[in-house]
């Protein structure tokens, strides 16, 4: 009874020794299956924790700190600058250092921070970028509000990493959209002074008692309004309506060129050499 006893056990161990056997193996020919879960959810646990408080869950800043996700110059350095910037923080600069975690925990939350910023991801350009570039400076007037890589205009936003976190199809919807509200800080209106001068632009400040306003060439303008004939603000957005004015074809492109000027890889190279020096 007792040999019968101990040969089921035995029996038992020898089952459970192969299984494991069986799993050991499968783990060694394929570490990367379980590894790379591991990895990443690694790394998002690090970031929500440590990071995101002032960066936010998804890397695009907050009062507390920058974008980190969208911004070309966090996006083109190093990885090693990067862990660098994570161990050891930036003085002065309110970037704590977070010394207690593990070479692997940095790693981590580097490889989760490049998937925030789309690292990697390989964006299709619909059309030609060549002819959107074009456009943007041409036939679509787009340059005379906005600017792109330092030309352009003012009274628009700078459109140059506009494209950085936006699929092709989300940028042509964008430029075509209508009706649209003006935001925050691009609100339209006119001005008419006591001397009669009649200035149209944006409105960049105001409280109760003084306005600023910024023209199209750039200039700021500052009125106390008790001394304004006239201070009318318009409805609508500075964006003209480009349903009729731009074909398929000339969005795609245009969104093309939008997207080529935003690319995480442009001037990589040049930034890697300039970080290596830092």
């Amino acid at each position: 009874m007792r040999a019968n006893r101990w040969s089921t056990l035995h029996i038992e161990f020898l089952l459970v020794l192969a299984i494991y056997s069986i799993f050991l193996s499968s783990a060694q020919q394929n570490p990367s299956a379980s590894g790379s879960k591991g990895s990443s959810g690694e790394g998002r646990r690090v970031f929500n924790s440590a990071c995101a408080g002032c960066h936010g869950l998804d890397g695009r800043g907050s009062d507390k700190a920058v974008n980190i996700s969208g911004n070309a110059r966090v996006r083109n350095l190093s990885d090693a600058r990067l862990s660098s910037i994570v161990s050891n923080g930036v003085p002065g600069k309110g970037m704590p250092a977070f010394d207690t975690l593990s070479a692997t925990q940095v790693r981590a939350v580097i490889a989760y921070l490049r998937s925030l910023q789309g690292r990697g991801e390989v964006r299709a350009l619909p059309g030609d970028p060549e002819r959107g570039k074009e456009l943007f400076f041409g036939k679509g007037n787009c340059s005379s509000c906005h600017a792109i890589l330092g030309q352009g205009g003012f009274l628009g936003p700078d459109l140059t990493e506009h494209a950085a976190t936006s699929s092709a199809e989300a940028i042509r919807e964008e430029i075509i959209r209508a009706p649209r509200a003006s935001a925050m800080g691009y609100r339209k209106a006119v001005v008419t002074t006591a001397n009669g001068d009649r200035l149209k632009g944006v409105v960049r400040n105001e409280d109760n008692f003084s306005v600023q306003l910024q023209t199209k060439d750039g200039s700021f303008h500052f009125f106390k309004k008790s001394e304004l004939r006239s201070f009318e603000r318009l409805d609508g957005s500075l964006m003209p309506d480009y349903r009729d004015r731009l074909s398929e074809g000339e969005l795609n492109d245009l969104a093309s060129f939008l997207l080529t000027t935003s690319r995480p890889d442009k001037d990589a190279s040049q930034t890697q050499k300039r970080d290596d020096h830092e």
